[in-house]
């Protein structure tokens, strides 16, 4: 009897426990759903022939700028940067399939379209068993242009086996012709410069990388340590970016540590913010007067995410002790932000100090946000504390030191368990960044809504997507636009917009895979540049700042022809059966097919959750539901879709 009563005791409680967490989840996801996930009602007018018209010929508070950006580890060659140490690195000695695991959530969130986490080897696959190796011979000239599987050692010493693959720290780097020459931007800036400027753009995105400047650490003073010529040269394509009739936003730190500070810690110790500061005194007191914008740190916490808690970037390395903790707040995650935060402040200070009246510069960030949303019910406080940790924290932290509020913005992540959903009824960039033009204007309108009080302008200053076909970069640019527009004209004020990139270049972790450029890059001919039709997309935008009701259905229209016809595209994410993506790129693509879902500005309808229970309470409370299905709109059934023709 005694048993019975204890059974029945503990069924009660695991109830009421079971029933106490239900309720909780709930009780988050309503608030979270009220807040971010509410139906959208776009304030543009569809049926206009103008949908969006930007002042890009206003002057003052009402002037609007067109602009493209770059970064020097995704395009400048003769680097011997750490990110070109980072991918010469050896590979690790397993087949790729063996060292897959899912995208971590948190890292995922952090993590810019294309910044993607590297593999880390699962422990239960350690001991597996070891396949047999054998030396095989290759020329210097194959192992320098990094097409080598195998390399000759000395006797005793492990090799890979013509059966086994490789998994670099880089994905899509080694099998691809001169990935160390990256875009030669050094080199020859002129062809990306006149590729940016016939678009019509009015401003150039650049960085200067810190370990050019300083290649070594300047323990003994900077005058030992300090490459004065490529500071000259830097000032030299700065003033080459200005003859083309761009004004320049140029960015100090763009996920580019020097090899050497990462030997020491980094952005962990304090003593960074000296070197930092160091080498901005260099860069303002040469180049002030001829940079109109500045940005001081591009996406911090994605930096510091992935290279400090995941390990998984140049720099990092972190022991198992600062993994299990990054996240608190004596972490290593908090700690480094706290510093960059500080390097911020100074920097920010000196570049106003030093810069005159008449080029009145501007200094900000580029702060990364990606959407999150909750895949089940009980995934709501996975995404919140991805929200609480990256979302606002630096931004409060400088927010009495900014000009202007960078956003880069790319798409949204769907949070399951430990990982990232692939929603198979999304579509998504080649890179697993699910597309989603109305979380740009939720985010704007959410930034805009807390530092409202400072006055700050917003800048888009990144917004693209890896996109290889072309078929869905140019609906992406239309509907990410409009969300701009959209929220402009509801009281958000930006005032300039900036797509990622001219070129498709280095991807970080992802290597020459995804593809972001308006421009394709043939590497096996010279790095030939040929224009996309989203190039000369974006050139008619750019020119008469409108965006046309006709370039829209026509883009829309491609894209949905494509997806009835069943057509795939490359996709650089692999899938587990639970349909999580996996952490790191590939060095070839799968296909994945476009997706038949209207995923346009205003247009997309959020699905509820998608857990096991949500989808029971759904089927049973469906009957009693009062809320109508919002019905599509209907697309110019009578557009005829035809090339794009113009002249620049």
């Amino acid at each position: 009897m005694t048993i019975v009563t204890l059974l029945v005791s503990a069924t009660q409680l695991a109830g009421i426990l079971v029933t106490v967490t239900v309720a909780a989840n709930a009780f988050s996801f309503s608030r979270y759903r009220k807040k971010n996930l509410l139906p959208l009602r776009s304030p543009i007018d569809e049926s206009a022939d103008i949908l969006a018209s930007f002042n890009v010929d206003a002057e003052g508070e009402d002037e609007f700028f067109f602009g493209l950006a770059t970064a020097p580890a995704h395009v400048e060659d003769r680097l011997n940067d750490a990110w070109l140490q980072f991918a010469e690195d050896e590979p690790r000695k397993k087949s790729y399939k063996e060292v897959l695991e899912p995208a971590d959530a948190l890292m995922g969130a952090a993590a810019g379209d294309g910044g993607s986490q590297q593999a880390p080897l699962p422990s239960n696959e350690v001991n597996k068993t070891k396949k047999k190796r054998k030396p095989v011979k290759l020329s210097i000239e194959a192992m320098i242009r990094g097409f080598q599987k195998y390399i000759e050692v000395d006797e005793g010493e492990e090799v890979l086996g013509e059966n086994e693959e490789v998994h670099h720290k880089v994905t899509a780097w080694h099998n691809v012709p001169h990935p160390e020459e990256r875009l030669r931007f050094w080199s020859g800036p002129d062809i990306e410069l006149k590729l940016a400027k016939d678009t019509g753009v009015s401003v150039f995105r650049l960085g200067i990388d810190w370990s050019r400047i300083m290649p070594a650490e300047p323990v003994n003073g900077l005058k030992e340590t300090v490459n004065f010529a490529a500071l000259e040269r830097y000032k030299w394509i700065i003033n080459r970016v200005r003859s083309y009739g761009m004004k320049v936003m140029l960015t100090l730190f763009h996920h580019s540590l020097p090899a050497w500070a990462g030997e020491y810690g980094g952005w962990k110790l304090e003593k960074t913010i000296d070197y930092f500061m160091d080498f901005t005194r260099l860069v303002v007191d040469s180049v002030s007067d001829i940079v109109d914008y500045w940005v001081t740190f591009n996406e911090p916490h994605v930096f510091c995410m992935l290279t400090y808690c995941a390990g998984t970037w140049p720099g990092g390395n972190p022991d198992m002790l600062e993994v299990a903790t990054s996240a608190l707040p004596t972490g290593v995650y908090n700690q480094a932000m706290h510093w960059m935060a500080i390097a911020h402040s100074k920097a920010y200070d000196y570049i106003h100090a030093k810069s005159s009246t008449s080029t009145k510069s501007k200094v900000g960030v580029a702060h990364h946000v990606s959407f999150m949303r909750p895949y089940g019910l009980f995934d709501v406080a996975a995404v919140t504390l991805a929200n609480t940790l990256t979302t606002f924290p630096y931004v409060d932290s400088i927010s009495d030191r900014l000009d202007f509020m960078g956003i880069n913005y790319y798409g949204q992540e769907v949070v399951c368990g430990p990982g990232l959903k692939l929603v198979e009824a999304d579509e998504y960039s080649e890179s697993g960044r699910g597309v989603y033009p109305d979380g740009l204007f939720r985010v704007l309108h959410q930034f805009h809504e807390r530092y409202k009080h400072l006055n700050l302008p917003f800048i888009i200053t990144e917004n693209g997507v890896s996109d290889e076909t072309d078929l869905i970069r140019r609906p992406y640019l239309i509907e990410h636009l409009l969300a701009v527009y959209a929220a402009m004209i509801t009281g958000v004020p930006v005032i300039g917009y900036l797509f990622w990139t001219i070129s498709d270049n280095w991807e970080w972790a992802d290597g020459y895979g995804p593809k972001f450029g308006l421009v394709a890059v043939d590497r096996a001919n010279n790095l030939a540049r040929i224009p996309r039709p989203s190039y000369h997309l974006f050139t008619k935008v750019v020119t008469t700042g409108k965006v046309t009701r006709e370039d829209r259905a026509r883009a829309w229209s491609e894209l949905q022809l494509a997806a009835k016809q069943k057509k795939t595209r490359p996709f650089y994410r692999a899938v587990n059966k639970h349909g999580l993506m996996y952490a790191g790129g590939l060095d070839e693509p799968t296909q994945r097919p476009y997706i038949q879902r209207d995923w346009r500005f205003g247009h997309y309808q959020m699905e509820g959750l998608q857990d096991p229970l949500s989808r029971l309470s759904r089927c049973i409370l469906r009957p009693f539901s009062i809320i109508k299905k919002r019905e599509p709109q209907k697309d110019d059934a009578e557009l005829v879709v035809q090339p794009l023709q113009f002249s620049i």
